[in-house]
């Protein structure tokens, strides 16, 4: 092949190449848009999920963290919801989001029966899996960021779960223009992994978010 036809065909697969992204991208945004809603317009829901975020060493909540938590609270305060699953990073000893939310909850009041934590969240994609088929939740607010939220919903929603999203914006949060770029390669992820089913890293027997959270605590 001929150094001007390989830069053509370059060229054709670069267009193609984003074309597809652009695509893709779009749809998860469009669809998970259509059920971004306010805290006081929606009927209730089973559980909130909250998506898990940097905790520090000494078990503080990053501020995205923190709002996404506060926000929980208050939609559980307002009746909105019946449970909080906190969904995140516990794959080592030496790092824990689920029990550091968990706690930043119950210092807000939720009663710790009412807090479930699902250890094994390490991407949105395998807590809103596992949300579906360990917690068995049917109707679920999410609540995370504006630029998380359409992915989130997207990936809830086309999992089975009757989702909606609120948002946590409640600070400027720094690097916020770097997730919002770093959320169109993880859309495409995101598209790829509903389409194929993929499986998340661990499964286990159903914790039915209908029951006590304390089910799933395994520290004080």
């Amino acid at each position: 092949m001929s150094i001007k036809k390989c830069l053509v065909f370059l060229s054709i697969a670069l267009a193609t190449s984003i074309m597809v992204t652009a695509i893709i991208n779009n749809e998860v945004i469009r669809v998970g848009r259509k059920h971004i809603a306010a805290m006081d317009s929606f009927a209730g829901s089973q559980a909130a999920i909250v998506p898990g975020a940097y905790v520090s060493p000494d078990g503080r909540l990053c501020d995205m963290l923190a709002d996404r938590v506060s926000t929980a609270v208050d939609l559980y305060r307002a009746g909105r919801v019946k449970k909080i699953l906190m969904t995140g990073d516990h794959g080592k000893a030496s790092y824990d989001e689920v029990n550091s939310m968990r706690k930043f909850a119950e210092e807000m009041g939720v009663p710790t029966g009412d807090i479930f934590m699902d250890h094994a969240g390490f991407s949105t994609y395998e807590s809103m899996y596992r949300a579906r088929d360990v917690f068995e939740v049917d109707s679920a607010v999410i609540v995370t960021q504006d630029f998380h939220l359409p992915r989130a919903v997207y990936i809830a929603r086309e999992l089975g779960i009757d989702a909606v999203g609120v948002s946590a914006d409640r600070h400027v949060y720094a690097g916020a223009e770097v997730y919002e770029y770093r959320e169109i390669p993880a859309r495409i992820k995101a598209f790829l992994q509903v389409k194929a089913g993929a499986k998340p890293t661990f499964l286990g027997p159903a914790i039915p978010v209908s029951g006590d959270g304390r089910a799933t605590h395994d520290k004080p």
